[in-house]
């Protein structure tokens, strides 16, 4: 019976000392406890690997000679005395070929690390073939094998000094996969994993029969040092060797990043300190605070100043007024002459309106019909990455080497509420089992796969399926739907429901129970490269399509590897890239739509108990698509606002019986067609030129000309109708010519400053900055023109029908706030709020384990098949410690500088491996018709006997490299041979027909990333390191200086800008500020002092308008930078018509100037800038995308408030303090002497409120100045 037989086992194990005399009587020095083969385990039903066991015989050890010998030294090299022809053993050539099989198997895990290859060998070599095996070999269990008659070992205790174990595994516990970036002791320590492996439970694992590859079970007894444990047993305590020791003269230390000991000291390096810290001090505050200071001294000194002087010089007489300057005569003169001009300009139009409303049309209309090849920019890459970028020019070599970057898929699984549950293994005691991890939960997460992989979408005259797209790494050539590479939990089954509902009776000593998922999960979770697992089940952990699912890909919301604990299951597609112009391109897009559409459905399905989170490669743009499609309606009632109020406020009211006759709705849609006249004239002059436009021009564009094509046309009407009466003989043509010659300078000084400052912002190197800042600038000069001729035409026609400190304390807090606002924009920003995507982005900023990956890609020219470049690269034994992956295991170390959560995979370092003799990996068909040719390590064909391709283990030569290396690359990994690169390195290494490597890559992770802010930090971290590695790999023999090492991810490339927007944004602003007073000082007659007022209220208005973007939470970046261009063209408007007016103001005083100016001219501004934007803009803050409520609501509407106030507060009470002096009128022909200043006419801080007798000064000089009129 079943149960006695394991009660008579459990006893049999425990009563040590009456077994050992019945199996094992003698202990002794040259005495064995087993001998030769008895066949299969007849207990093993599941083997990877054949499973003879040996045959009980407790007598002496035999002698090798020859032959024998020869395979003993090569196996068990320390098992033989230096160069004795003889040696015994208790093993004979069966057992020893088979244990060169054994030995092969890990030789291709551990040889990189030679001390830890060479002491596994010697536990295996030791308890097999030791000639002192009955020392510490007890048999503890034996069967009878019916063909031979002899008993057959089927269990054995085995007794190790604890120190020489413990040394044997901390050789060995460091040893990296190259391939996985895990460790080697990942897969030798069963469902501990490397985290809560030991030596005990290394050694237990070794000894398990159902791991699949131990053909019996040993009970391993770790004796410490001075412990007898009886009965002659002896401990075996040979030696082992630390893995920075070399065993031998022909092998090397084990290198650091297999082996800690190995390592150099390395400093941590610093966190970066803040950005202008002065010591605890927060810089930023610092300088605003001191600028504050230095100009609130130097302001309030002037004021002082000038008030003793304006009280001495108030007692004096007035005296001559000095000569004009030379500034002050080109001033006026050029005034004179754009009056002339403008006045002779607008009586022609006026005189002939038709023709010119016709010409006018005609060429809006024309350069409109080049809208029909209007080609939008949807794709974020074309946006904001200029093609000639560092990150453009990479991910271009990174397509043209690898293809695109792979297409992600993925589900994320969660059940909120759910309760967890205690589960009670027989193997692994009681385990918490979370909510998620449940059968129902598993069972739907397969139907739901099961769904997805039979999925299939009609594109054209194809029915594409999944496997028509799917990466499929093992068989890329003609993957069937099995070869998809899909990660999932339920990948430990194999996508099998009947693996998944599989149950077993587990024994484990005296206990007894039932072995089901729960068992299987724990195992493969903790020991994902398994084959088979320890329980009753014996499943393979691989995926269905042969690969390992790591549990930080398929898991998440865990702590300390409990994976039990885990609160999201995360299944993840991925899918093969194409070029746009790629046919297969359009076949991947329709499934992933199809892919949408069923998880959809299972999200409404599951939705009262389970959490479903998604997203396909192709759902951020059609989010963006979307909402923009959808935020239209809003956009056009916000421009209907607009109109509506333009139509309104143009009018002047006399009676309610006149609203129609005064409502100036021809003037109001005549203005309005100017305005959309100019933009899609400026568009589709752009489309011909084939440059293509975006949806964020579309949006902005015609807000900016809207200002300021409605303020010209404010101040045009406002002025024909209230400020200037028609003289006596003056005809209507004379009288609009004469208002032009009034308001037209000032209208072409903001144009034309509004103009270059845009084409010198199109100098950006970001494409939606250059395409805004050029469409810009063309729909303003088209609007202008507009103005002069078309609009004034229709006002014709229509005629014939009818305080300074508290701004100085804003604009330094201002830097104090601009120095602190975030650069960046978070995904999240960029979905409306009814996106399925936000659901997805806080799934994933929750439960991701690690972020996506990064590959380091070398450039053509490097030698990999020369020793040198060899060494430079790998990370194995006699590798440089300064190479390509240990300077990456280095940063790794680091994660909170480096962003670098996982050491990289390296080809270089698996296909040594793969290349090492004592494996079977590499052959060559000896003879027969596939001599010469490449003997997979599934084959036993006997060409392939003695065939490796090295005879020794050292560096291939170049010939050799170049001949191998596409052998492995192509080499499927099997059991036999786990380090073939097909589906790890076969896409990783780009070679020309003649086998010259042009670019290779190694890949890592990111550790998570949540924010812009560190997506900005990780490409800046991964470049500083890229750059460290080119210049050690440069200084290998024969590199040249062009080679490069660069990193590269799929979002470096969206990232980068942020590096540079902030230089780049400052530059462009200052360039479009140079203009703006260059324009500014000839227009106004070379007036420094009103250019240099200009200047300083458009900068404070932006710094302001910064400073507020931080208080209302909206990042820098290129579309705040877009709308901050086109906010110093709005500023202008703010500034220039009140500067221009109080140049040329005729009132005696600063003050009074300046109160003329911002009555006059403020009223327009307010109703011309300011009201035609704030009610469109208020409007967008009901839009559903929140790129649009917070660059376009909230950043609109921050640059109307603070240019308004800055424009009708600031700048007048400036220029009453360093305004110029007043000037003659332009009609004044009295000579060269102006009227005799007052003190509130000299110097700084003029016409200030604190002079005396102000009042009585002020109507002095009225009464000596000329009137307009």
């Amino acid at each position: 019976m079943p149960g006695c037989a394991a009660l008579a086992g459990a006893v049999l194990g425990a009563l040590l000392t009456l077994a050992a005399p019945s199996l094992t009587p003698v202990h002794r020095a040259g005495y064995c406890a087993f001998y030769g083969e008895c066949g299969r385990n007849p207990e093993v039903n599941v083997s990877l690997v054949p499973s003879n066991v040996p045959c009980l015989s407790n007598t002496p050890a035999r002698e090798a000679t020859g032959a024998f010998l020869s395979l003993l030294r090569a196996v068990c090299p320390d098992l033989v005395q230096n160069d004795s022809e003889t040696a015994l053993v208790c093993c004979n050539l069966a057992q020893l070929s088979s244990l060169r099989l054994s030995v092969a198997l890990s030789g291709t895990v551990l040889a990189r690390c030679p001390a830890c290859a060479r002491n596994f060998a010697n536990l295996y070599c030791n308890n097999i073939c030791s000639p002192n095996q009955s020392l510490f070999t007890n048999v503890t269990r034996v069967v009878n094998h019916t063909e031979t008659g002899q008993l057959a070992v089927v269990e054995y205790q085995c007794f190790y000094g604890k120190d020489y174990a413990d040394a044997s595994f901390f050789s060995c516990q460091g040893v990296q996969l190259p391939a996985t970036g895990g460790y080697a002791i990942d897969t030798m320590c069963g469902r501990y994993g490397a985290r809560l492996c030991t030596t005990q439970r290394w050694l237990d694992f070794q000894g398990d029969k159902n791991n699949g590859l131990a053909p019996l079970q040993i009970d391993f007894q770790l004796i410490p040092n001075g412990t007898d444990p009886g009965d002659g047993i002896v401990p075996l305590a040979s030696r082992a060797w630390g893995c920075d020791q070399a065993p031998s003269a022909n092998e090397e230390p084990c290198s650091c990043q297999d082996c800690a000991a190995s390592c150099p000291v390395i400093a941590a390096p610093t966190t970066p300190p803040p950005a202008l810290q002065l010591g605890r001090a927060d810089g930023a505050l610092v300088l605003g605070a001191v600028l504050f200071g230095i100009f609130a001294v130097i302001f309030i000194v002037a004021v002082l100043c000038q008030c003793r002087r304006s009280k001495k010089g108030s007692v004096q007489q007035p005296a001559p007024a000095p000569a004009k300057g030379c500034s002050a005569r080109l001033g006026n003169a050029s005034h004179r002459i754009l009056a002339a001009a403008f006045r002779r300009w607008g009586t022609l139009v006026a005189t002939h309106p038709l023709p010119v409303l016709v010409v006018a049309a005609v060429v809006a209309g024309g350069l409109s019909a080049g809208l029909v090849t209007l080609r939008l920019t949807t794709d974020p890459v074309e946006l904001w990455s200029s093609p000639n970028s560092r990150a453009r020019q990479e991910k271009a070599f990174y397509d043209q080497h690898f293809g695109p970057f792979l297409r992600t898929n993925q589900v994320i699984v969660t059940a909120p509420g759910a309760p967890s549950s205690d589960y009670d293994s027989v193997l692994f005691g009681v385990k918490n089992f979370s909510g998620v991890l449940s059968l129902p939960v598993l069972q739907a997460l397969l139907e739901l796969q099961e769904q997805l992989t039979a999925a299939t979408v009609q594109v054209g005259d194809r029915e594409v399926t999944l496997s028509d797209i799917c990466y499929a790494p093992l068989n890329p050539m003609a993957p069937t739907l099995g070869d998809c590479c899909i990660n999932s939990v339920t990948q430990y089954f194999q996508n099998n429901g009947t693996h998944l509902s599989a149950t077993a009776t587990q024994n484990y000593g005296s206990t007894v129970g039932t072995a089901d998922w729960h068992d299987h999960f724990i195992y493969c979770a903790n020991s994902p490269l398994s084959f088979k697992d320890i329980t009753a089940l014996e499943l393979s952990c691989m995926a269905e399509y042969g690969g390992p699912v790591f549990p930080y890909i398929a898991m998440g919301g865990y702590s300390d590897s409990e994976y039990t604990d885990a609160e999201a299951l995360i299944i993840t597609y991925s899918l093969n890239n194409f070029p746009r112009d790629d046919p297969r391109y359009q076949w991947v897009l329709g499934w992933e739509s199809r892919f949408l559409e069923v998880v959809g459905e299972f999200q409404r399905t599951h939705s009262p108990n389970l959490s479903v989170a998604f997203m396909a490669e192709r759902s951020l743009e059609d989010e963006i698509n979307r909402t923009t499609g959808e935020d239209i309606p809003i956009f056009t009632i916000s421009y209907l606002l607009v109109f509506t109020y333009i139509a309104l406020a143009l009018g002047e009211y006399t009676t309610c019986s006149r609203i129609l006759v005064d409502l100036k709705m021809m003037l109001a849609l005549g203005g309005i067609a100017v305005v959309t006249g100019a933009v899609f004239a400026s568009m589709g002059f752009l489309a011909v030129l084939g440059l293509p436009s975006s949806l964020i021009i579309i949006e902005v564009v015609p807000f900016l000309v809207l200002s300021v094509g409605a303020d010209n046309i404010f101040i045009l009407v406002q002025e024909y109708q209230q400020q200037s009466q028609r003289e006596p003989g003056e005809t209507r043509e004379q009288h609009i010519g004469r208002v032009l010659a009034q308001v037209a300078p000032s209208m072409s000084l903001c144009s034309l400053s509004e103009v270059i400052c845009f084409l010198l912002g199109a100098l950006s190197s970001m494409p939606a900055v250059r395409t805004f800042a050029l469409t810009a600038a063309l729909a303003i000069a088209f609007d202008f023109l507009l103005q002069m001729s078309g609009f004034v035409a229709l006002l014709a026609l229509d005629a014939r029908r009818q305080e300074v400190l508290l701004f100085l304390f804003l604009s330094c807090g201002g830097i104090y706030l601009t120095l602190h606002v975030s650069v960046g924009l978070d995904q999240e920003l960029s979905m409306p709020k009814d996106s399925y995507m936000l659901e997805y982005f806080t799934a994933l900023n929750q439960y991701l384990e690690v972020g996506v990956p990064t590959y380091f890609v070398t450039t053509g020219g490097y030698n990999f098949s020369s020793t040198n470049g060899t060494n430079a690269i790998c990370s194995s034994a006699g590798c440089n410690p300064d190479s390509l992956t240990q300077t990456i295991q280095y940063a790794t170390r680091f994660p909170n500088v480096s962003y670098l959560a996982i050491p990289a995979t390296s080809w270089v370092d698996d296909f040594l491996d793969w290349l090492n003799p004592t494996g079977r990996c590499c052959r060559i068909h000896r003879f027969g018709d596939l001599m010469g040719e490449f003997c997979p390590s599934t084959s036993d064909d006997l060409s392939c006997v003695g065939g490796q391709c090295l005879d020794a283990q050292r560096r291939p030569t170049p010939e050799e490299f170049d001949r191998f290396l596409p052998w492995f690359l192509y080499d499927r990994p099997t059991l036999q041979c786990a380090k073939g690169g097909l589906g790890a390195y076969d896409t990783a290494v780009s070679m020309d027909t003649n086998g010259t490597i042009l670019a290779s890559r190694f890949m890592t992770y990111q550790r998570p990333l949540r924010t812009s802010q560190e997506y900005t930090g990780a490409l800046r971290a991964a470049r500083a390191l890229a750059e460290e590695i080119t210049q050690t790999l440069r200084r290998v023999p024969g590199t040249p200086p062009e080679f490069t090492v660069f990193p590269y991810t799929v979002t470096y490339v969206y990232y980068e800008q942020y590096l540079m927007v902030a230089a780049e944004g400052v530059a462009t602003l200052v360039l479009c500020l140079i203009p703006t007073f260059a324009v500014s000082f000839l227009l106004l007659g070379m007036d420094l002092r009103s250019s240099i007022a200009t200047i300083i209220t458009i900068v404070m208005i932006l710094l302001d308008t910064v400073g507020a973007m931080n208080l209302w939470d909206i990042p820098y970046n290129a579309v705040s930078l877009i709308n901050l261009v086109a906010a110093v063209g709005i500023s202008v408007e703010f500034v220039s018509h009140i500067t221009y007016a109080f140049a040329h103001s005729t009132q005696p005083g600063r003050v009074a100037r300046a109160a003329e100016a911002t009555v006059n001219m403020g009223s327009k501004v307010m109703a011309g800038v300011a009201m035609t934007n704030l009610p469109g803009v208020v409007v967008l803050a009901f839009a559903k995308a929140q790129l649009i409520q917070i660059f376009f609501f909230r950043l609109n509407l921050i640059i109307t408030l603070v240019g308004l106030g800055h424009g009708l507060i600031f700048l007048p009470v400036l220029l009453s303090y360093i305004g110029p002096g007043p000037r003659a009128p332009s009609g004044d022909t009295s000579g060269d002497t102006e009227r005799e200043p007052t003190g509130q006419d000299m110097g700084l801080a003029l016409g200030n409120p604190c002079f005396e007798n102000k009042d009585q000064g002020k109507d002095k000089d009225k009464a000596t100045i000329p009137q307009k009129g």
